[in-house]
């Protein structure tokens, strides 16, 4: 009769990669590098490795600091996805996860600090590899520090945090405002008002301040009622349209923080009779494909949406591979698309690039 003592009876049968290897079919090199998340395996043969090792009880021998037993699931956070800005990251993340047979839990945070704080709760719950968040609020804590204390990697995208370190991928939102003030300047235009998302976010603030700083170097006031936070949707600019056209003295122009408000500005304008740019000049600041479309011709910021996202997703994979104590930021280069909205006359330009 086999005696069985205490240490044999709690002590766990060591599994080799050979063993999840031959239980897959493929080389003991495949199990390693699926298991230290490195590229060049299908995701087919990636996710049965995971799940057979997961069976098996297979840990590899000095893994990184994290179970490099992944869940393979990645947090995004995204303020809504209404904003055609936010839904073309989440398109492009996916696709980049997919290719590392990661797949993506997507969650929507409507700005509300609340809400934020309850799916990075949740998040951390499902014990999620990592996190992408592009609903960061500049002043709350809450959220960035539940992925610390659970050693959750993040990066930020488009926003900061004034609290937490982080990788962060972006654009210059300083330098790109600037130009765009710069457009509108050159066409003489002197009555200018403002229109950004919520002050809370990073990327909103750092554009208004540029926009009012770079009009004041020309001369220009934007002060009181014509600078105007709204909702980052079509319906934030409606509502900014509403105050602005409805005053004793309208502006010429309207400098928007994104190109949904600026759309929904002019829809409620050209629903009062009031056209564009021949009333009122009116530009933008993310470069959606249709915004750039010859129906709508919205001058704009072209922010790389494709480049941000694959490179957001870069780090973040970095930070989960191998884990570090430094911060990373990327900084991607805007452009200016010259539409009509601002009373150019500009010739055909190509929409059909990767942003």
């Amino acid at each position: 009769m086999k005696i069985e003592t205490a240490d044999s009876a709690t002590t766990p049968r060591k599994v080799s990669a050979a063993a999840v290897a031959r239980a897959c079919g493929v080389s003991a090199a495949t199990v390693s590098y699926v298991m230290n998340g490195r590229g060049g395996v299908s995701v087919e043969t990636r996710r049965r490795i995971i799940k057979t090792a997961a069976e098996l009880g297979y840990r590899p021998v000095g893994g990184p600091r994290r179970d490099p037993l992944l869940t393979r699931v990645v947090g995004l956070i995204l303020p809504n996805i209404v904003n055609q800005m936010y839904t073309g990251w989440a398109q492009h993340i996916i696709s980049a996860t997919r290719e590392e047979g990661i797949d993506v839990f997507v969650a929507t945070t409507q700005d509300d600090p609340d809400t934020l704080a309850q799916v990075a709760a949740t998040l951390a719950a499902r014990n999620v590899d990592g996190v992408i968040i592009a609903a960061s609020l500049r002043e709350d804590l809450r959220a960035l520090r539940v992925f610390r204390q659970k050693r959750i990697p993040y990066v930020c995208l488009s926003r900061r945090s004034h609290h937490h370190q982080s990788d962060f991928v972006g654009i210059n939102f300083d330098a790109s405002a600037s130009d765009l003030m710069k457009h509108v300047l050159a066409h003489g235009y002197t009555e200018i008002a403002t229109v950004i998302g919520p002050r809370f976010s990073t990327a909103s603030l750092e554009r208004e301040v540029a926009f009012v700083r770079t009009a004041a170097e020309a001369g220009v006031d934007v002060s009181g009622m014509r600078k105007i936070s709204t909702r980052l949707d079509n319906d934030g600019g409606r509502i900014a349209a509403a105050s602005l056209l409805g005053s004793s003295n309208p502006p010429r122009a309207v400098v928007c923080g994104s190109d949904e408000i600026a759309i929904g500005f002019m829809e409620h304008a050209l629903s009062l009779g009031v056209r564009i740019p021949e009333d009122v000049a009116v530009v933008g600041g993310d470069g959606l494909p249709h915004s750039r479309s010859a129906l709508i011709s919205l001058t704009t910021v072209v922010q790389p949406m494709k480049e941000m996202a694959e490179r957001a997703f870069e780090l973040l994979l970095d930070q989960i591979t191998h884990p570090r104590s430094t911060y990373r930021e990327v900084i991607c280069e805007h452009r200016m698309y010259v539409g009509r909205t601002c009373g150019c006359q500009p010739a055909n330009q190509s929409i059909t690039d990767a942003h």
